[in-house]
């Protein structure tokens, strides 16, 4: 059954064992329907697929804060206020107030994160969808998110979790042990935090990696990057991959559309780059706001010198969402005059995001131009990596193909 609750959001109900389960998604157009199904979720047999513990209240997403964990980033100051450090606001928080990101709270002069253990989105998806061009192609990676965010992006996709306190969604109790377990039962090789910006759900992420690890899985997150240098070095001990949006590349972008910074995010790539993490890039184009081709070369030239040419880069369509609803669809052809810049530059791997059945879907060897990874959709329909190197010359593509 389909409850139809505000003009934002959709409750879907199923039975199982006699509960009534209860997962919330956003109010859903034929188009974002069909678009669910195409990526491999269906919210009818969520619960089915993780396969929660027998108790009732294991079984039924609530309302409200369900867990909570102390912090071990932040600093207690006077007056029993703290400052948080996990990410660069390095907010001052009073007691009984929250932070800017909305799931930590001073309690007490300590600071708590409310969402460890609660994560209102679990999905099984193909890595592609990430988007991971150069990590275990046609795989299934077992996603997960809870509410909140450290930036305000203007343009942001998943807002409806991402700019939620923990209050405003339906969560589930999920120990990290048993999302572990679920995901080596359905045979996901690895774990993805993202969605909404793993950052804030630091101590759920970290601990559920950590299991991760020991079980032989790979955990990946797809990050705004905007996370202090202590945290993110201790993060990477358990993080095989990263997928990092760099919205734009002015400090101004930064500010006036994501309530953020440019600066930190830089030395995140950098500083992933120095921990051997496996590391991609997205840049979502938006018309007026950052496609401008002087600062798109001045991004790539940046990429090529910190990070390397071999760097995956992707150029993303940018669609009309949340306070830019006014803006256009990014022009194909502008994405298109972005990808070839890059590779004129020297970037070796560069892809077109979101523009579905285009050439800059497929991966193509930089010494040989043969394509050695084809795709349609989020499906491979020919893979051309064999153990790490072109198939057809030889050349060393890089990623993690095993």
């Amino acid at each position: 059954m389909i409850e139809n609750l505000t003009d934002h959001s959709t409750i879907l109900h199923t039975q199982d064992s006699g509960a009534c389960e209860r997962i919330t998604v956003r109010k859903l157009t034929k188009r974002d329907f069909l678009k669910l199904c195409g990526t491999g979720f269906c919210a009818l047999c969520f619960t089915h697929l993780i396969g929660f513990p027998k108790s009732l209240a294991a079984q039924i997403a609530q309302k409200g804060l369900i867990k909570t964990k102390l912090s071990p980033y932040y600093s207690p100051l006077g007056g029993r206020e703290t400052q948080c450090e996990l990410c660069p606001r390095r907010c001052r928080i009073s007691m009984g107030k929250r932070g800017f990101c909305r799931v930590r709270e001073n309690r007490d002069g300590r600071l708590y994160s409310l969402v460890y253990g609660n994560p209102c989105v679990v999905h099984l998806d193909p890595v592609e969808k990430e988007p991971f061009f150069h990590l275990l192609p046609g795989s299934n990676s077992l996603t997960i998110s809870t509410a909140g965010c450290n930036l305000q992006c203007k343009f942001c996709e998943n807002w409806e979790i991402s700019q939620a306190s923990p209050e405003d969604v339906y969560s589930y109790d999920i120990p990290p042990e048993i999302m572990v377990k679920k995901a080596n039962e359905m045979g996901a090789p690895c774990i993805s935090y993202t969605y909404a910006e793993p950052t804030v759900f630091y101590e759920y992420m970290s601990d559920i990696a950590s299991f991760a690890k020991k079980a032989g899985l790979m955990n990946v997150i797809h990050s705004n990057g905007f996370i202090n240098q202590g945290p993110l070095r201790n993060l990477c001990r358990v993080l095989d991959a990263a997928q990092i949006d760099l919205k734009g590349f002015t400090e101004n972008f930064y500010r006036e559309l994501s309530n953020g910074e440019l600066a930190p995010v830089l030395e995140t790539l950098k500083t992933l780059k120095q921990e051997k993490i496996h590391l991609e890039i997205t840049n979502l184009m938006i018309p007026t706001k950052n496609d401008e081709m002087s600062e798109v070369k001045e991004m790539c030239l940046w990429v090529k010198r910190e990070l390397g040419a071999d760097t995956p880069v992707h150029f993303s369509r940018f669609y009309p969402l949340n306070k830019l609803q006014r803006l256009p669809l990014t022009p194909v052809s502008m994405l298109e005059k972005a990808r070839a810049l890059a590779i004129s530059i020297g970037l070796e791997y560069v892809y077109i995001g979101k523009v579905p059945g285009h050439e800059g879907w497929n991966t193509y060897c930089p010494r040989c131009g043969k394509i050695v990874i084809q795709r349609t959709g989020y499906m491979i329909t020919e893979m051309r990596v064999k153990e790490g190197k072109c198939g057809y010359c030889g050349k060393p593509i890089p990623g993690i193909w095993d």
